[in-house]
C-alpha cells in the first residue's frame, strides 16, 4: 500500500505543470463556450415580443431565433470545441487513444 502512494504522489508531481496549464486553458474555453450558449439560449426569449415584429418568409423573427438558430449555433459550439481540444492536444503533444 506504501508504494501504490509513493507512485501516486510521484506521478501528481511529475505532470502536474503541463496537466495544470491544460486544464487551467480547458477551462477557459469551456467558460467561453458556455457563456456563448447561455446567451444563444436565454437572451433571444427576453426579446420575443421586438423580435416579432419582423418577418422573413412569413414567420416571425422569434421564432428563428428560438427554433433555428440556437440550434445551429449550438452543433457549430461542439464541433468547435473538438477542433479546439485537439489544437491543445497537439500543444501539449497528447496522443489519441483511438489511433
Amino acid at each position: 500500500m506504501r508504494a501504490r502512494r509513493r507512485y501516486v504522489r510521484h506521478c501528481q508531481h511529475e505532470s502536474s505543470g503541463t496537466d495544470q496549464r491544460l486544464l487551467k486553458e480547458n477551462n477557459r474555453l469551456i467558460a467561453i463556450l458556455l457563456i456563448i450558449w447561455f446567451s444563444v439560449a436565454y437572451i433571444p426569449p427576453l426579446f420575443v415580443n421586438q423580435l416579432n415584429q419582423i418577418v422573413i418568409a412569413g414567420f416571425p423573427l422569434g421564432y428563428y431565433f428560438g427554433s433555428q438558430f440556437s440550434l445551429v449555433v449550438f452543433v457549430i459550439l461542439i464541433f468547435y470545441y473538438a477542433y479546439a481540444m485537439n489544437k491543445l492536444d497537439a500543444k501539449y503533444h497528447l496522443k489519441d487513444r483511438d489511433k
